[in-house]
Parts: C-alpha cells; sequence; structure tokens
C-alpha cells in the first residue's frame, strides 16, 4: 500500500522533495555574510565562482572540462563548501556568492581514500603521527576580485573558526599557492619561509619526492623580511599572522599555474588575540 498526502491531490511519499537544512549563519559585515553551503545549487555556483578566478582569470590549465564551466572534481562531493554571500546584489542566495573555500574534515577524507593535498605533500605520514588529533583540510580559497579585501578574509576566518570550534578541530592544514610556475621567480619570499617558518619535529612534513622543489633559494644574508614579507600571497600572510609554519619544499603545479606550499595550524599555536578576535566576532 502506498503513502500519500491529501493537499489538493495524491502525491506518493518518494515523490516530495527531500527538506533542505535551514542556513545557519556563522559570520556577518555589513551585506556580506559567510555560511555554509545547504543545497546543489549554492555548491555548483561556487565551483562556478572556482573556474572563473582560476581558469578565466588566473590561466589555469583545462584538463577535465566541464560543459558548464565549473571547477570540480571527486572532493566536491565529500567536503563542506564555506560561502560568503553579498546579500547586497539581487537574486537568490546561490547568485550572491562572492567568495569560497573548500573544508574536507579527516573524517570523510579516511573515507575517500586521503586527503586532495597528499598528492603533493606528505601529509598522510603528518597525520599518521597524531592519532588522537582531528584534521582538517582546506582548499579551493578564492573571491571575486571586487571582494578582496581585509573584510571578506576575516569573514572567510569568522566562518572557519566557527567550523573549527563546532567540529573539534585541532589541527588545520592544506596547500596555499604563490603564482607562476617558476619558484625563481619568488625566491626571497620562498626562502623566507624556509629559513624562519618551517614546521619542525612532530609537525614537519615534506613534499613529495618526486614534485620536491627547494624553497631554500636565496642566502639569509640577502634577504630583507620587509620585502620578503611583502611579496607573501594575502593568504599565506593571513595564514602566518595567526601562527602557521610550512612545509619542506614546495611543488610546482603546472594544470593550476601555481608553485605550492604546505600550510599546518594547530589550533594550540594560534594566538590567544586572534582566538578573541574572531571568535568573538562568529
Amino acid at each position: 500500500m502506498s503513502l500519500s498526502f491529501d493537499i489538493g491531490g495524491h502525491f506518493p511519499l518518494h515523490s516530495l522533495p527531500a527538506p533542505q537544512p535551514e542556513p545557519v549563519l556563522l559570520g556577518k559585515i555589513g551585506s556580506l555574510e559567510v555560511r555554509l553551503a545547504v543545497d546543489e545549487a549554492e555548491i555548483r555556483a561556487a565551483q562556478a565562482l572556482r573556474f572563473r578566478v582560476f581558469y578565466q582569470e588566473l590561466n589555469a590549465r583545462l584538463t577535465n572540462p566541464t560543459h558548464d564551466l565549473r571547477d570540480a572534481d571527486r572532493f566536491d562531493d565529500i567536503c563542506d563548501h564555506l560561502l560568503v554571500f553579498d546579500t547586497a546584489l539581487p537574486g537568490r542566495p546561490h547568485q550572491q556568492i562572492v567568495g569560497c573555500y573548500r573544508l574536507l574534515p579527516q573524517s570523510r577524507a579516511l573515507t575517500a581514500g586521503g586527503f586532495y593535498s597528499a598528492d603533493e605533500f606528505e601529509m598522510d605520514r603528518l597525520v599518521a603521527r597524531h592519532p588522537d588529533l582531528n584534521f582538517l583540510e582546506l582548499g579551493r580559497s578564492c573571491v571575486l576580485p571586487p571582494y578582496r579585501s581585509k573584510r571578506t578574509i576575516e569573514l572567510l576566518w569568522q566562518g572557519i573558526w566557527a567550523y573549527v570550534k563546532a567540529n573539534n578541530i585541532d589541527v588545520m592544514a592544506g596547500c596555499a599557492s604563490f603564482q607562476g610556475t617558476v619558484p625563481a621567480a619568488h625566491a626571497e619570499a620562498l626562502s623566507f619561509l624556509a629559513q624562519n617558518c618551517t614546521a619542525e619535529g612532530e609537525w614537519a612534513v615534506r613534499a613529495v619526492p618526486t614534485r620536491f622543489c627547494s624553497m631554500d633559494l636565496v642566502p639569509a644574508e640577502a634577504i630583507n623580511a620587509k620585502t620578503a614579507l611583502a611579496a607573501l600571497p594575502p593568504l599565506i600572510k593571513g595564514y602566518l599572522r595567526l601562527g602557521a609554519r610550512f612545509g619542506e619544499g614546495c611543488v610546482v603545479d603546472c594544470d593550476f599555474g601555481t608553485t605550492d606550499v604546505f600550510v599546518v595550524m594547530p589550533v594550540s599555536a594560534i594566538s590567544e588575540r586572534y582566538i578573541s578576535y574572531y571568535g568573538g566576532a562568529a
């Protein structure tokens, strides 16, 4: 016997759409709001935004193009998608997305066969050394050009921090990028990270041997710390301010046209003033 509802007609139960989760706001600055994606339309809009930034603006190489111009891979289905919305824009929520971050919790990475970053860095070894800690991989960060401002970055960090607290995350990690495929073009900045900000001891992690490129390209006495810091991409500079350390070696990603470094950020190492700032704001 089939079940039906009498609301002006009979509809089999299985034909009713599944209820969507209510959006939970994680942060707000002016007309900008940050929260997780709640449906397929929002995820697809984030993939389209990534395509605009990575492929149309930064000229990444299309290796697996989709017919509707989206940047998508197998990890999208198991990740949470942190989104920034400009509610002052017209249209439905998925048409208001101006920034995104992809979050992969360790529990889901294990079911999917590993982390995205493991293709470039020995992240699995790092995780194995900390069996009692809960890791979160951050990746695929991008923001539309008009919104590349301090407040958008702060809003993303409000969202990340709320997610970290809600999911009992102990360590954040993942790849961050310099634009271009010639490490020597970023010699001073990379060398500064290698000489002053390398993760050591139990947090040490290296690029995989087949893709390892040295970051230590300039003698310490030839480095000007001020110019090296100024040359860091904003995202990497933000990680550094929060207390992050970096893996040994960088990796050239020819598909995305970037030179990638690995970021390691134990929550316990984050400066208390940033915890108070982002925690209070969120």
